[in-house]
């Protein structure tokens, strides 16, 4: 079933709460799109209680807002069982985002596949990369790890940090990546360099590698990951020195999944796409 796509209600002077009636007195404004975060999921049993946690935060920003879970794999309850339990309590609307930093198959193929097949009216808001939030998360695990961009101008040509990202063959998500590296370079002053969990290139002992033929030693590695897990506790083997945690429950990553559930709310309606029909 293909979904269907919520429409933006116009601001009004009316008081929140109400809306016009046809004289049968004041009716109440429905309820907002429930946000269904969804996840990944992981093998690791750390990653599930960090991500509820995660939405715990989110609840306690914006008090009311239905925030709900859905995994891709792994872990329950699964996407397809959160957008079933929802239509059957009733629910008419969601806005699914992606917990997830880049354009991949998961964001572009099984997240849409999903909210397609379900009954609700539905959006599927942007990954959450590359965005200023995210540059603030990964600072933020970065400083608690110990990391402090070096005043001295020899001391910052030694220096130096490896983005760990999962990793895509898509190329679009590797932009991101690369998107999301650049910020995050301009906001600490020194080369930020993506790197890769699989199914891209360079991993992370590659690009420490590079960045030590290039005078480079004093290299940390930022986790661009929501929980802890295989990716990231492979990419932090690797680190030669301060390796940040997995982002987990910074307080900027729970405001940026609420500012694509906003974005994603309020956007215009695509137009439908045309409807094909074979002849005799």
């Amino acid at each position: 079933m293909t979904a269907h796509l919520t429409t933006p209600t116009p601001p009004s002077s009316r008081p929140p709460g109400h809306a016009a009636s046809g004289g049968g007195g004041p009716r109440r404004t429905p309820p907002p799109p429930a946000l269904v975060v969804v996840a990944h999921g992981s093998r690791d049993p750390r990653a599930p209680g960090t991500v509820r946690a995660l939405l715990d935060r989110v609840r306690a920003l914006r008090p009311g807002l239905p925030v709900h879970l859905g995994h891709i794999e792994l872990n329950e309850p699964l996407l397809d069982d959160t957008l079933a339990g929802l239509h059957a309590r009733g629910a008419g609307r969601a806005v699914l985002v992606p917990l997830l930093f880049g354009r991949g198959h998961h964001v572009k193929r099984d997240i849409p596949r999903a909210a397609a097949a379900s009954p609700l009216h539905t959006r599927v808001a942007a990954p959450l990369g590359p965005h200023p939030l995210l540059v603030d998360a990964l600072q933020g695990r970065l400083t608690e790890a110990g990391w402090r961009t070096p005043a001295d101008g020899a001391a910052r040509r030694a220096s130096a940090v490896v983005l760990a990202a999962a990793g895509s063959r898509d190329p679009e998500s590797r932009a991101d990546t690369a998107r999301t590296a650049a910020l995050l370079a301009r906001r600490l002053g020194v080369p930020v360099v993506p790197a890769y969990a699989s199914a891209a290139a360079p991993t992370v002992p590659e690009a420490l590698r590079a960045l030590a033929g290039r005078g480079r030693h004093r290299v940390a590695v930022a986790a661009c990951f929501s929980a802890p897990g295989r990716f990231a506790t492979e990419c932090a083997a690797a680190s030669p020195w301060i390796t940040a945690a997995p982002l987990g429950t910074h307080p900027a990553l729970a405001r940026l999944l609420l500012h694509r559930y906003d974005q994603a709310r309020t956007a215009p309606a695509p137009a439908p796409a045309p409807v094909h029909v074979a002849s005799a």
